[in-house]
């Protein structure tokens, strides 16, 4: 009834890697030829941690979490 049982539990982290590398390969796959250009290079990475800064204040106000 349960031949097999552990290997199929130890399937599951692998699959979620799997899923969370194949979700940031199609979202930043996109992005790679415009990061050949330096001033493109230098705007997205300025949007993802401006985008970043954004969430993560917000996030901080919303928990009630000191200011920095």
């Amino acid at each position: 009834m349960f031949d097999g049982f552990w290997d199929n539990v130890f399937r599951y982290p692998r699959y979620l890697i799997t899923i969370l590398v194949g979700l940031l390969v199609n979202t930043f796959e996109p992005l790679l030829p415009l990061l050949k250009r330096p001033v493109t290079l230098i705007a997205v990475v300025g949007l993802l941690l401006g985008g970043l800064t954004f969430i993560t204040l917000t996030l901080r106000a919303m928990l009630g979490l000191s200011t920095i």
